[in-house]
């Protein structure tokens, strides 16, 4: 198969900014990427080719017809974003493999713009890291996508050390040259354990970042209530 398959005609990407979640320290980018697509409503409208991620399948949210895939797209055609969510990491063998694919796939979808939203390991944060939750990085051959140009400047930028970031460093590193959509890496600093409420911040930093409305009080998938942390255990097997 292609990369990417529809699943309906009706929905085009071109226009609008795309959010891509990157498999990550705490998953917090999944988690962010599940409250933009709960709370704007939107529909799975696409599948992508899973042979670089590590297999998985589902049940779709709240008993839609069909199986969930490791990697999809979601959108709605009054929204001006739309989310890809990926569930599962890419292969070790496929990493690179995967980075060009999408990175072209990106190109020549039409977007306007692409936020990569991932996390990074609180554990290597350094003293003068610790004064925001949240590293912006855009790199120089992108055009400015918001009204603070944060491009980095000068021949001698290098993509920083991101510990715990998955494949962000990999996609920074592939960006060509002849790149000419607007593009940033959001990239919050998180630890394994509960992150939702650092998934909040993340949507709102995406939000703010591309002058959405905030929404005060973020929707949470019906799906969070009993798989994200599984289903309560039987105390009897304890006693």
């Amino acid at each position: 198969m292609s990369f990417y398959r529809p699943l309906t005609a009706t929905f085009k990407l071109s226009g609008r900014v795309l959010l891509v979640p990157i498999v990550s320290v705490g998953n917090v980018a999944q988690l962010a990427a599940d409250l933009l697509i709960a709370s704007h409503k939107l529909d799975r409208v696409g599948v992508f080719d899973p042979k670089y991620l590590v297999p998985v399948v589902g049940a779709c949210e709240d008993g839609a017809p069909g199986l969930t895939t490791p990697i999809e797209l979601f959108g709605e055609a009054n929204s001006q974003i739309a989310v890809i969510q990926q569930r599962s990491p890419v292969l070790k063998t496929f990493k690179q493999n995967f980075t060009d694919v999408l990175l072209e796939f990106i190109r020549n979808s039409g977007v306007s713009a692409v936020v990569f939203v991932g996390g990074v390991d609180t554990i290597d944060r350094t003293d003068a890291q610790m004064f925001t939750p949240t590293v912006f990085i855009q790199p120089p051959v992108s055009p400015p996508l918001m009204s603070q140009d944060i491009r980095a400047k000068g021949s001698s930028w290098h993509v920083p050390f991101i510990p715990g970031g998955g494949i962000a460093h990999r996609l920074l590193s592939s960006i060509p040259d002849s790149w000419q959509i607007p593009t940033v890496f959001l990239l919050q600093y998180a630890m394994e354990g509960d992150n939702r409420l650092d998934a909040q911040l993340l949507a709102t930093v995406v939000a703010k970042a591309l002058g959405a409305t905030i929404i005060p009080t973020w929707t949470q998938p019906t799906a969070w209530a009993h798989g994200l942390f599984g289903t309560p255990h039987d105390q009897t097997l304890y006693g």
